[in-house]
């Protein structure tokens, strides 16, 4: 049975050097060991770890027009997908969002640890985030992994695009209906549905989607709206409505 490095390599065509599987090495064990004290994944086994977390994490990479110069996870938790993102990209500018404080002192503990440049996390809500001009349109891509439904994750993704760039979305197996539902903010937001991508592959477990968001206009000034709205309030596609 293949290993998930030789499944990457076969299905991503992601080839890591020695350096890199260190770096996966090193945050599976610190995984291991901080989650018996504080829970930051359901996830506590390293088989697991490799499939869910740093396999899943790279299938963005077919996301990917070029291998991006600045990228944004919103809603990272224990830092996936950005920091495995980061470890093939070692001169990515990277900015991990996580509003839980214990999940990212944990992203700066392996930031530290790996001794990794130009990382930033932030324990801040999407929406504040968003309204920070240092971050506002200032990424190539931004990204998230089941943080929230489609149309509450474009209003969030979307404002921290520049026009160019992407939102990639890593959804489960409902990601076409929740991307229907999600076609007027997108819209809204100055983005274009581009491609929604299968993820289904042979010695992996499971299967879902990425979604890809091109950012075609600037995002208007209202978005998003104040914290805790996008999430309660969705801006829905008139059809899904009821």
């Amino acid at each position: 049975m293949k290993n998930w490095i030789e499944l990457a390599e076969e299905h991503l065509g992601i080839t890591l050097s020695d350096l890199q599987r260190f770096q996966f090495q090193v945050l599976q064990d610190e995984l291991l060991e901080w989650n018996e004290k504080i829970n930051l994944t359901a996830i506590r086994d390293a088989e697991g770890i490799q499939e869910r977390h740093f396999f899943d994490s790279l299938t963005c990479f077919m996301g990917f027009d070029e291998w991006p110069e600045s990228l944004i996870d919103v809603g990272s938790g224990a830092g996936f997908p950005g920091l495995p993102v980061k470890f093939v990209i070692p001169n990515l500018r990277l900015t991990l969002v996580e509003s839980v404080d214990k999940k990212a002192n944990f992203c700066r503990h392996i930031v530290e640890k790996l001794g990794l440049t130009d990382v930033t996390v932030l324990s801040k809500r999407a929406e504040e985030v968003a309204r920070m001009s240092a971050h506002r349109e200032a990424y190539g891509i931004a990204i998230a992994r089941a943080v929230a439904p489609a149309p509450t994750l474009a209003e969030y993704l979307l404002p921290l695009v520049k026009v160019g760039g992407r939102c990639l979305m890593q959804k489960g197996t409902r990601g076409p209906e929740e991307i229907r539902a999600a076609e007027k903010i997108i819209d809204l937001c100055g983005g274009e549905l581009s491609d929604l991508l299968r993820l289904n592959f042979d010695g992996i477990e499971g299967e879902g989607n990425l979604v890809i968001i091109n950012k075609v206009h600037h995002t208007p000034r209202e978005f998003p709206r104040e914290v805790g709205i996008p999430a309660k309030k969705p801006i829905l596609t008139s059809k899904d409505k009821n």
